[in-house]
């Protein structure tokens, strides 16, 4: 029972995967659909949350400040 639950999890995750057509490429190469679409404003973000976390990275994964993860 749990080999058919994790084949139909497995072929349910593939089904979202998708080939991106030529004429479709030009929409998600949009500047507003980067990750950071401004990298100025991106790093002055960064640079106001390590001042006031007092700590620098962090911004990826979770977990605090205090070193305990």
């Amino acid at each position: 029972m749990a080999r058919l639950i994790f084949v139909l999890l497995i072929i349910y995750g593939l089904s979202a995967c998708t080939q991106v057509k030529a004429y479709q490429r030009g929409t998600l190469a949009r500047p507003d659909m980067a990750w950071k679409p401004n990298p100025l404003d991106s790093a002055l973000k960064d640079h106001m949350y390590f001042a006031k976390e007092a700590s620098s990275g962090g911004t990826q994964a979770a977990g605090g400040g205090c070193g305990c993860n």
